[in-house]
């Protein structure tokens, strides 16, 4: 397989970059056939967001949108598989479950370790060594660089987190993976929007991404926001139609908020 298509990638000159690492829907080929009806619907994707984001390229920002389906190979988990939220269930590198605890694969047919192995090598590696580099190269022109980890999820998943999730979650890894001022920066934006409700580090305080590149002390910051699902689509259940109204709503935020961290400076 050749590297570039596991994901796309189109670069920008600001110092911000856009990271979609659960949006892709391809399944490299034979796997769907392993697959249990539900594991093959990919009910846990992040739908649809390269649409939600398809105003960075006028903002100069790069954007890097992974290809394939996080069932694949999880990208926003490390390579390690180190659980995120110690005492919850586990979504993992390679999952087994959906977020609602169904079965991915047939009886006997789910991936063993040498296969999560050679996952590992082909999908996640080229994806985070493409981070790397980007981030290593803004960083070089600007002096400094910002990650925007974006995401989404069905507002409400009992097994893994209580109640009705607020519509924008913005994580920071309790404060570590990013300056002060910029998280502050974004929620004073938030509350522009009362529509929407938003938390920061709440459930979601950002994965690996946001916790293994955000490192203030060397300039390079890094923030996951979580999207409420409801903020855009009709409905959260198959075929996930998207809500035009919605969409020209959360864009127009989106939009702020990356402005807000195009005025970062250091």
């Amino acid at each position: 397989m050749h590297m570039t298509s596991v994901y796309t990638f189109s670069a920008g000159e600001a110092p911000v970059l856009i990271t979609l690492p659960h949006a892709g829907q391809k399944l490299p080929d034979g796997l769907s056939e392993r697959m249990t009806e539900t594991g093959r619907v990919l009910p846990d994707t992040d739908w649809y967001m390269e649409a939600l984001y398809d105003f960075a390229s006028g903002l100069g920002v790069g954007v890097l949108r992974a290809n394939y389906s996080r069932y694949v190979v999880d990208l926003n988990r490390g390579a390690d598989d180190v659980a995120l939220y110690p005492g919850r269930p586990s979504t993992g590198l390679v999952p087994h479950l959906t977020f609602s605890g169904q079965p991915i694969y047939k009886d006997g047919l789910a991936p063993d370790h040498q296969e999560v192995l050679e996952r590992t090598n082909l999908f996640w590696t080229p994806y985070h060594q493409k981070i790397e580099q980007e981030l290593a190269r803004l960083k070089d022109k600007w002096g400094w660089a910002i990650l925007w980890d974006g995401h989404s999820i069905a507002s409400t998943i009992p097994r893994l987190f209580e109640g009705i999730l607020p519509d924008l979650n913005f994580g920071t890894n309790a404060g570590a993976a990013c300056a002060p001022v910029l998280a502050q920066a974004l929620v004073v934006q938030a509350s522009v929007f009362p529509h929407y409700t938003h938390v920061l580090d709440g459930r979601f305080k950002g994965g690996y991404t946001t916790r293994h590149y955000g490192k203030p002390e060397e300039n390079i910051h890094a923030v996951q926001l979580e999207l409420a699902q409801t903020t855009y689509l009709e409905s959260e259940v198959s075929p996930w139609p998207l809500s035009g109204k919605k969409v020209e709503q959360l864009k127009y935020v989106l939009k702020q908020f990356l402005r807000c961290a195009l005025a970062y400076r250091p």
